[in-house]
């Protein structure tokens, strides 16, 4: 389908901000818009910690690409419907649910979707309980934050008790939940579709932000290693829980599988990366969609 570029009229790519995710989301900001004027689209450059929000008034349109507080938890997206200016993705209620890992979870659970088992920490908690009840390793991690900012990897006893006042800097609760070691994947959201899934394979002991962005060994296995009844699985997985929390555009659900083949839904990323390491283009170049295309593409949904 050939797209008019010039119905998007001015279009502010909104990227950066103050978040943890500043650098990634800068990142994926050059990428998108590079791409948008490539293809002709009359696409901005904007970031929010530099310029006063209420400017965003100035244009007709925003792609949303600014990853973590602020642009990935409701907010922006609240401020955008004040002004009422069309934006890609996820609505208010969607990217505050997803943002927070917990409460996704909550939901995703009363649906009975397969959950990574977790517990809420906080001060009161038998920490070596928790290291009894999971084992280790075991994983910990603040419930709204992205990109993997805050995750450790508890893997001796007593370690729990010890990191746990360390999170306590970052967004939402405190999760510890256990480690999963089949394998890592992700599953892209195009609008009603899901993208083939893709299997990472970090070179560390884990998918953390050193892997995600700065280290260039990490394996993409895009078709990845799933039987075609797993895909299928996953792929219906993904879409409901994107659909769970009223999930729209595009977005990306990550998974992890155990050593016999069962699926867990990890978390929801209402914002993904675009950067030349994230998931989203390589699963859209799978299906033949190259980063021009999925781009305009996305963007092209703010006009339904």
């Amino acid at each position: 389908m050939t797209i008019d570029v010039k119905q998007f009229g001015k279009v502010a790519v909104v990227c950066g901000g103050s978040s943890t995710e500043r650098e990634v989301s800068l990142n994926s900001g050059k990428a998108v818009l590079d791409a948008l004027l490539a293809q002709g689209v009359d696409a901005h450059h904007f970031d929010p910690k530099e310029t006063d929000i209420s400017k965003l008034r100035e244009y007709d349109r925003v792609f949303n690409i600014l990853h973590g507080t602020f642009g990935e938890d409701g907010s922006l997206q609240g401020v955008l419907d004040g002004f009422n200016i069309p934006y890609t993705g996820c609505g208010v209620l969607a990217s505050a649910i997803a943002m927070d890992k917990f409460r996704c979870r909550l939901v995703w659970q009363s649906l009975g979707l397969p959950n990574v088992p977790y517990v809420v920490l906080n001060d009161d908690s038998d920490f070596a309980a928790v290291e009894a009840q999971f084992g280790l390793p075991l994983f910990v991690k603040p419930a709204a934050e992205g990109s993997s900012v805050g995750v450790i990897m508890v893997e001796e006893k007593g370690q729990l008790e010890k990191v746990y006042p360390t999170l306590k800097q970052y967004h939402g609760a405190i999760l510890a939940e256990k480690a999963i070691t089949g394998g890592e994947y992700a599953c892209s959201i195009l609008g009603d579709d899901a993208l083939p899934s893709i299997r990472i394979i970090p070179t560390g002991k884990f998918y953390d932000y050193e892997a995600k962005y700065q280290r260039n060994d990490t394996v993409y296995q895009c078709p990845s290693d799933l039987t075609p009844e797993q895909e299928q699985q996953m792929q219906q997985l993904a879409i409901k829980a994107f659909d769970a929390v009223g999930g729209k555009g595009w977005g990306r659900v990550d998974f992890l599988k155990d050593d016999a083949g069962q699926l867990y839904v990890l978390e929801l990323n209402t914002v993904p990366g675009m950067t030349n390491h994230s998931l989203v283009p390589k699963a859209a170049n799978a299906k033949g969609i190259n980063f021009e295309q999925l781009c305009v593409t996305i963007l092209a949904q703010t006009l339904v």
